[in-house]
């Protein structure tokens, strides 16, 4: 059995896709079915303690970037080309550059290879300010997580995570327990002195402050081969907020 939960779309090349920090798969399946009409094996996957892979007291990029690999050897899948978000970018990053014989081609979004500060520990404070055991519908948790939430987007995507567990008890896909305590290892660079030398695309957020020219370098240093696009009109959720762009950015790079 597969170590991590995925969703299959389409027949061809395939196309790993993984998410980023408390998303899932879900978030993906739009984008994944267009990648599937293009001639590629979409797998959509959860990462360890999201969506509904298992969890783990042990979370960080090179644990990821080992499941990504069992994963391919469950599947048989000797080579294949990885598209990862924020997080996800950093395991597919981390993956590359461990084992860049299994990598056909890499696209990283809105991520670079550098250690980011904790910056999202206001989301897990609403989150852990939640009282799910008291909350019994979505716009309940909605209700509570705008006390301490304002953005409407942000909720809206981590409610999308929100799932009965049993009748009358929500819960989140995401472990949250753990997942609180992890802030380093999340923002943590990828190790190591490897490169991975195939085609890489680095697609940022127009709005977004995550990949900055002084990234370039350290960019360069492991993917000497990146290309760094901008996605206009978006900010770090480039993918949900220009996916016309976003779609024809990638194809043009995955079809060359």
């Amino acid at each position: 059995m597969p170590n991590l939960h995925s969703n299959i779309l389409g027949e061809g090349q395939p196309l790993l896709v993984l998410h980023g920090f408390l998303g899932m798969s879900d978030n993906w399946k739009t984008l994944g079915s267009e990648y599937a009409e293009n001639g590629y094996e979409v797998h959509l996957i959860d990462q360890r303690n999201h969506g509904k892979s298992f969890w783990s007291d042990e979370f960080d990029y090179s644990l990821l970037a080992e499941d990504l690999k069992d994963y391919m050897d469950d599947f048989q899948i000797e080579k294949a080309t990885l598209l990862g978000h924020s997080m996800g970018g950093k395991t597919v990053m981390q993956f590359a550059c461990t084992y860049p014989q299994r990598v056909r081609k890499l696209i990283v979004a809105d991520i670079s290879p550098k250690f980011y500060p904790p910056h999202h520990q206001y989301i897990i404070d609403a989150l852990l300010a939640l009282p799910l055991d008291q909350v019994k519908s979505r716009s309940e948790a909605d209700s509570e997580l705008a006390k301490h939430l304002n953005d409407w987007g942000i909720r809206q995507f981590l409610l999308k995570s929100l799932h009965w567990v049993e009748k009358g008890r929500l819960s989140f896909r995401f472990n949250l327990k753990v997942l609180a305590t992890k802030m380093e290892e999340i923002g943590d660079s990828i190790s190591g002195s490897d490169s991975y030398k195939g085609p890489t695309l680095f697609l940022r957020g127009s709005r977004s402050e995550y990949i900055s020219e002084q990234d370039l370098p350290m960019i360069k240093q492991h993917f000497p081969s990146a290309v760094l696009e901008t996605v206009p009109d978006s900010g770090h959720w480039l993918h949900a907020e220009n996916p016309e762009e976003f779609m024809k950015l990638s194809l043009q790079f995955l079809n060359r």
